[in-house]
């Protein structure tokens, strides 16, 4: 049973219609990447799920519970954690301030969260009396990947988590996302890295122009030669 399903999305902005029925699933313990060409949609279909652009048409539900027409904070409550590309952490705040500010919605186990994520990001204990603005471009990833995991998600939804990264630091951030699937929380995630992306993901969803163009196995996809040639850069 998929955890995650975007059915025959239609959304955008204003007057402009971005996403032409695009769809999307994701299973425990998946990652599924999404591509594409600047302009197809991905992010577009990333915010339309968590609740910061309003479905036009379509379905989005988590483990069978509609999410539609759902604030963007209670989608968050209902277990779909979010890292946008920019402004995805608050760089005057420590780091445990910042995990801090992920568990908004706990009453209490704070506590027991911030050891979850130390678990997966010691980073973040070795630094977390720091200011997140004086780490580097890939720490702070970490931070904003380790923030949403605050509220133990059901689901994790990543925007370009590799970009502006050197290329050992993208690396590890993919590193991180693999092992954040294999401890059983799928992530869906959009990302600029293509190969590097498909290559560690279960699956992979090109999207054009809205709509959905390609999908299978995140090696198959790779391997394909027409999205080699369209979407990779590549013959």
């Amino acid at each position: 049973m998929s955890v995650l399903v975007a059915e025959s999305v239609v959304a955008g902005y204003d007057e402009a219609v971005i996403l032409h029925g695009a769809s999307v699933s994701i299973r425990r313990g998946e990652v599924v990447t999404i591509i594409g060409p600047n302009g197809a949609g991905k992010s577009t279909l990333l915010k339309a799920i968590v609740g910061l652009i309003p479905l036009r048409e379509g379905r989005v539900a988590l483990e069978g519970e509609d999410l539609a027409g759902r604030p963007p904070h209670a989608i968050v409550r209902a277990g779909v954690g979010y890292v946008p590309q920019v402004a995805n952490v608050f760089p005057n705040l420590t780091v445990r301030e910042n995990l801090e500010m992920g568990a908004f919605t706990l009453e209490d186990g704070v506590d027991d969260a911030l050891e979850r994520v130390y678990g997966l990001f010691p980073l973040c204990r070795e630094r977390g009396g720091e200011k997140v603005g004086r780490l580097s471009g890939g720490q702070r990833q970490m931070v904003a990947i380790g923030r949403a995991l605050m509220l133990a998600p059901r689901v994790l939804l990543l925007d370009e988590p590799s970009a502006g990264l050197a290329p050992t630091l993208q690396n590890e951030v993919f590193r991180h996302i693999r092992g954040i699937a294999d401890a059983g929380t799928p992530v869906l995630l959009v990302e600029q890295n293509a190969r590097k992306a498909l290559a560690m993901s279960d699956r992979g969803l090109v999207l054009d122009m809205g709509r959905n163009r390609f999908e299978g196995r995140g090696p198959e996809v790779l391997a394909n030669p027409d999205v080699a040639k369209l979407y990779l850069g590549g013959k």
